[in-house]
């Protein structure tokens, strides 16, 4: 016989057993401890990678002056203009009288000269730039004519070393071209460069202004060049021109004269050309403009004046489509009379200096001037910037040359550029607008944050406002009223409907729900109204029916039945849709949206709502309903023993107490539906807009960076924006569940007592 106080362990076993359950208690703690803190350096780790990124859009323009030596060639020449090949390995000098010097950047000794073919007893009156990239430049002469030349440069890889090579050639033929044909000097000269060839315009002494277009042929038989022109007379501007300015579309053209009056000609149809305004771009009258340039793609202007004003116009089309010349922006001022004026190859920056010897950089997408010191001992009178934005050429007052290191990767990026409304060229006001790429190289790019972020928010808000009251509604039921077979077989399904692919749901969504809807309109909301009365309506039919019958259904089943009257009204919302269509629309209600101001596009924020609703939903009923479900029993139970309904009880009882978890899972879903990528990114249409339009699409932070990222060059601005909009994203999220937490907290410290 065995005795049951022998079947109980030892006290060394129960010892071993204690020290055992240490063990693994303080294992588990640590371990726990560890992933917790393994989490937080997740995040952290994420969030300082991502801040990396974003951190040189912080940093300003930077210039270092590295190498200074008298002007290359001949040293008492005026400097007109200076120049750069791509790799500053060959930058040039343009003097007054022709002369052209290529010359080593490190200690400017000449490697080339080229003294242009200027007729002699011919002196030179003026001088014009057309657009950098083209690298022409033109010479008026004091006989009427002018010569044109361009600075290009021939690249070879001998030795796999590169090798550049410049040299001049004449787009117009080395002979100057006739502007005036009584001979009277220019006094101002414009050339540019344009799809229909190359306009040239002047003005002599005598203040007539002329206007030519020349287009070249090449012979096929003999590879000689034939040039066509045509001569015009513009209409006489009303003072004095010192700056002549034509556009690349040869459709404007820009007469200004030092007491800052601009004349603005339209010269679309030469024959007719005409006077549009005449505008003064310097508010005070006592001031002179000493400066004007086109910023790239020649549409707005740049004038400086004697006060040290920088200023950029542009014309602007009106409710009548006609263009003015329109104020758009001031920059930062300079102490001294603004000397000179030069824009960047391939971006809306422009430098400018004074008399006092001070440079600045400014971009003006951006309104910001991102650099602005005192360089020199004496004015600036000649800048250049190098095509690739990394170098500075000068010349200051005592006729040295200076050479510089330039950083200046992201002028794109201010607050103002990123969050507030700016005035783009083309627009007829400032508005909010991300458009980040172009098919031509003098685009504007718009990187404001605004249209993401509504789209951002858009997106979240008719989704979780379709989801929420189906999920949390639904969880409710499936908790406490629904029979537990039921429950067991609602409950896995809707949570398997988690692991199913978004992507899915965005093609679904995009490819079958959206044509559906458009086809069906009146379908749409005929379900969205008469569902819920349809409900409603068979719940009261329900309580009034006889009890024998209501018996026949056992409690909690009667869900079931409520599929009866929902594919009912399903089906007859369908079939009925073309005759509601017919009857109150007109036969196309997509019309009628239309001609009420309604603008209604396939891809919407309805559809997006549905498809992005039907993803969240099951992550909010799973923890809605586990925190319904785990109410205690002897709170319902006491409250339906004192008298209560078992409407009452969950209202007053069951809400209350499972409310920590039900916000919990109201936020997670709304955490996910802000960062939702691939629904939006196939059931939206992708377009920016900045409205709350149910008809529109949108587009969101995290479909944008999907979409963009991959076209993106890595380092670039752009690449860099998109970071920005990542760490945007993350912060956000990690705002939302941060207060999310807090107030969960407070609600289970303020119901745990029940």
């Amino acid at each position: 016989m065995i005795h049951a106080r022998s079947l109980l362990p030892t006290g060394d076993a129960r010892l071993k057993r204690r020290r055992w359950r240490r063990f693994k208690d303080s294992a588990s703690r640590y371990v726990i401890g560890a992933a917790g803190i393994g989490v937080v350096i997740a995040l952290a780790t994420i969030f300082v990678y991502l801040f990396s990124e974003v951190m040189p859009l912080l940093r300003g323009a930077s210039v270092e002056v590295e190498y200074q030596y008298p002007v290359p060639g001949t040293p008492g020449s005026e400097t007109v203009h200076l120049a750069s090949d791509r790799h500053v390995e060959a930058p040039s000098r343009f003097t007054r009288g022709g002369e052209v010097f290529f010359y080593q950047p490190t200690d400017g000794s000449v490697r080339a000269r080229f003294q242009l073919p200027i007729p002699d007893g011919v002196s030179v009156t003026s001088f014009a730039t057309a657009e950098l990239r083209t690298g022409i430049v033109a010479y008026g002469l004091s006989d009427g004519t002018a010569l044109v030349a361009r600075h290009a440069y021939d690249l070879t890889y001998p030795d796999d070393v590169r090798h550049v090579q410049p040299y001049i050639d004449y787009p117009l033929g080395e002979a100057p071209v006739v502007l005036d044909e009584s001979g009277a000097a220019l006094s101002a000269v414009s050339v540019q460069q344009g799809l229909t060839g190359i306009s040239l315009a002047a003005v002599t002494l005598d203040n007539r202004l002329m206007l030519a277009r020349y287009t070249t042929a090449v012979s096929f038989m003999t590879g000689e060049v034939e040039v066509t022109r045509a001569a015009y007379t513009m209409p006489r501007p009303p003072g004095v021109v010192d700056y002549l300015l034509i556009d690349a579309t040869a459709h404007n053209l820009f007469a200004a004269g030092r007491d800052g009056r601009v004349s603005f000609y339209d010269i679309s149809t030469p024959s007719s050309a005409e006077i549009r305004e005449t505008r003064r771009v310097l508010r005070d009258p006592g001031v002179e403009l000493t400066a004007l340039k086109f910023l790239l793609g020649t549409v707005s202007l740049i004038a400086g004046g004697s006060d040290g004003t920088v200023a950029q116009w542009m014309p602007v089309r009106d409710d009548d489509n006609l263009y003015h010349l329109t104020h758009i922006r001031n920059f930062e001022r300079h102490s001294g009379a603004v000397t000179a004026i030069q824009v960047e190859h391939s971006r809306k920056g422009f430098v400018t200096a004074d008399a006092n010897g001070e440079i600045a950089i400014h971009f003006s997408t951006s309104h910001q001037t991102v650099f602005h010191e005192r360089l020199a001992d004496g004015p600036v009178n000649a800048i250049a910037i190098a095509p690739q934005v990394d170098a500075l050429m000068f010349i200051d007052g005592a006729g040295r040359l200076n050479l510089a290191e330039l950083w200046n990767e992201h002028p794109e990026v201010s607050f103002s550029a990123l969050w507030q409304k700016v005035w783009y060229e083309g627009r007829s006001g400032p508005e909010y607008v991300w458009q980040a790429s172009s098919a031509t190289d003098e685009f504007e790019r718009k990187f404001s944050m605004v249209p993401l972020t509504i789209g951002t928010i858009k997106a979240a808000f008719y989704a979780m406002l379709f989801a929420i009251p189906l999920a949390v509604f639904g969880a409710i039921y499936s908790a406490y009223f629904m029979t537990p077979r039921m429950r067991s077989l609602v409950k896995p399904t809707i949570e398997v409907m988690e692991a199913l692919p978004t992507v899915i749901l965005g093609f679904l969504a995009g490819l079958w729900l959206a044509p559906f809807m458009e086809s069906n309109l009146p379908s749409v909301f005929s379900i969205l109204i008469l569902l819920p009365i349809s409900v409603l309506a068979f719940g009261w039919l329900w309580t009034h029916l006889p009890s024998r019958v209501r018996y026949v259904v056992p409690d909690g089943w009667e869900a079931a039945l409520l599929m009866v009257p929902i594919l009912l009204v399903g089906w007859v919302s369908v079939a009925m849709s073309p005759l509601v269509e017919l009857w109150l629309f007109n036969g196309d209600m997509r019309q009628w949206f239309t001609d009420v101001g309604i603008n209604y596009e396939q891809r919407n924020a309805l559809v997006v709502g549905i498809a992005m609703g039907f993803a969240v939903i099951p992550t909010i009923f799973s923890i809605a309903e586990d925190a319904v479900f785990t109410v205690p029993k002897h709170l319902t139970q006491g409250s339906l023993a004192l008298g209560a309904t078992r409407w009452q009880t969950v209202t007053r009882v069951v809400l209350l107490t499972a409310s920590p978890g039900i916000f919990s899972a109201i936020m997670i879903g709304l955490g996910r539906a802000v960062g939702e990528t691939m629904i939006v990114l196939m059931a939206t249409g992708n377009s920016p807009v900045v409205n709350f339009n149910l008809f529109e699409g949108m587009r969101t932070l995290s479909a944008n960076i999907a979409v963009e990222l991959p076209e993106t060059s890595v380092g670039g601005s752009h690449f860099r924006i998109l970071f920005l909009a990542a760490l945007l994203l993350f912060a956000a999220t990690f705002i939302l569940n941060t207060i999310a937490e807090v107030v969960r907290q407070r609600l289970r410290a303020r119901y745990s007592q029940l």
